[in-house]
């Protein structure tokens, strides 16, 4: 059982004092997670603004500093629509990538999913695809997908953790009717973020935990960094893992 650690996600700058924005916040955080216990980070490239960007002149150097700050620890980058409205320009970025994660993130409910996937998939990275609904489950399923991509997220954007839970075993269900037998974690956002990290445990998934789910603690309060996240779901975990 893996942890990942999710470092900022779309949330915008200053929303947590800790929230790492910049590229020596990022490489700064992530060298702490990864000293904190995590196996993998997961990124929202920022621009000089803050804003979240798919530009390959704000991921190469983005890239090159990570991999010197974590060495041979996994990267995974998002390709969410909040970092790249148009998904034809989102295609044509990607494209243009120069220096490759490891992984990325693809949300198949989103337009234009399928074929960034497909994209990645020919640049040689790794794709995990983000599963928010039923549906998404049926496209990963109906595309052919399924046979290409290395996890899929299972990731319900519920506000309570009953409606989130029902979701995810809904999603869970489609999978297995079509015989899907990729790794699959499963995590929340914020009031789910710890609920749905226990269900992952014991059911022994990858775990995800980090500022881009929740800002507080297993107790609600609010945590000081991603790292003390990280050794919080640990902690949490400890019998699982």
């Amino acid at each position: 059982m893996r942890i990942v650690a999710c470092l900022n996600g779309d949330r915008r700058p200053g929303a947590h004092p800790a929230l790492p924005v910049s590229p020596d916040q990022l490489t700064s955080d992530a060298r702490a997670v990864v000293d904190a216990g995590a196996d993998e980070i997961h990124i929202h490239p920022r621009d000089a603004r803050g804003a979240e960007s798919l530009e390959p002149q704000v991921l190469t150097p983005l890239m090159k500093a990570l991999r010197a700050a974590i060495p041979g620890v996994p990267i995974s980058v998002t390709t969410a629509l909040s970092a790249e409205p148009d998904p034809w320009r989102r295609y044509d970025l990607v494209q243009r990538w120069g220096e490759m994660p490891d992984t990325a993130t693809v949300n198949l409910h989103e337009p234009g999913s399928v074929e960034i996937a497909r994209l990645l998939i020919d640049r040689r990275v790794g794709v995990e695809a983000g599963l928010a609904t039923p549906d998404s489950a049926r496209i990963l399923a109906a595309t052919g997908l399924a046979a290409d991509v290395v996890a899929a997220l299972v990731e319900p954007t519920q506000v309570t953790t009953k409606d989130a839970l029902a979701n995810a075993s809904t999603i869970d269900a489609v999978l297995d009717r079509a015989h899907i037998e990729l790794p699959r974690m499963l995590h929340g956002a914020d009031d789910t973020a710890w609920p749905l990290l226990d269900a992952a445990a014991a059911a022994g998934r990858d775990l995800r935990i980090g500022l881009e789910d929740t800002m507080r603690g297993p107790d609600g309060n609010e945590v000081e960094n991603n790292a003390a996240l990280i050794a919080a779901a640990l902690e949490r975990t400890a019998p699982a893992r």
